[in-house]
Order: structure tokens, then sequence, then C-alpha cells
């Protein structure tokens, strides 16, 4: 599979988990970190690990011990890290060449 589609959406959970490449994020805390509802994050998720820009597992706990469903960790894979560092600055470059200034201060 090639490489996602960068939307806003897109953009946003990549922000969030290249905030700290290294770690494991589980959904609900990229969720909170992207600014975007739950249930939207996870098509993005998939769609990225399918790309091979994450991989993911299961945690291993005693789901009656520790009163909660198991959480899907996500981490940054190391071509992910790469494909998510030079497609937010080239999105980011696409922003800025895009806006154009008026005398008055406002966008055009």
């Amino acid at each position: 599979m090639g490489d996602p589609r960068m939307t806003m959406a897109t953009r946003a959970v990549l922000s969030a988990l290249i905030a700290k490449p290294a770690d494991e994020h589980y959904g609900l805390e990229i969720s909170d970190a992207a600014g975007l509802a739950p249930g939207s994050i996870y098509p993005i998720l998939i769609r990225l690990e399918q790309c091979g820009w994450l991989e993911s597992r299961w945690e291993d706990i005693d789901t009656h011990e520790e009163g909660r469903p198991k959480r899907r960790y996500y981490r940054l894979s190391q071509k992910g890290a790469q494909s998510a560092t030079a497609a937010l600055a080239k999105a980011s470059g696409r922003k800025r060449r895009g806006t154009v200034l008026r005398p008055e201060g406002g966008a055009a």
C-alpha cells in the first residue's frame, strides 16, 4: 500500500505521534493529543499501519484485575517516523506558500 492521504485529521494524528516518536500511545491518548473524536482516529490508525508507518500491539493485562479492557498501543515505525516528519514538513510548507497577506493584514 502507498502513502496515506494527508488529510487534516491524518496530520493531527501524525503530529500527536511524532511529538514522542519512540513512545507507545493508546487510542484515547492519541485522540486527546490530536484534538479529534476517538472514533475518528481509528480508521486513520488502521491506514497508517497498513502503510507501514505504525506498529501496534495489544497490551498483556488481566482485564478483570485491571477493571478495564485491553488497550491497543501504537508507535511510529522507523519508516513512519521518517515519512511522517517529511509529510508534515511538506504540508506545512504548502500552507505557508498558500497564504497571501493583504495590505490590511488579512489573509487572501
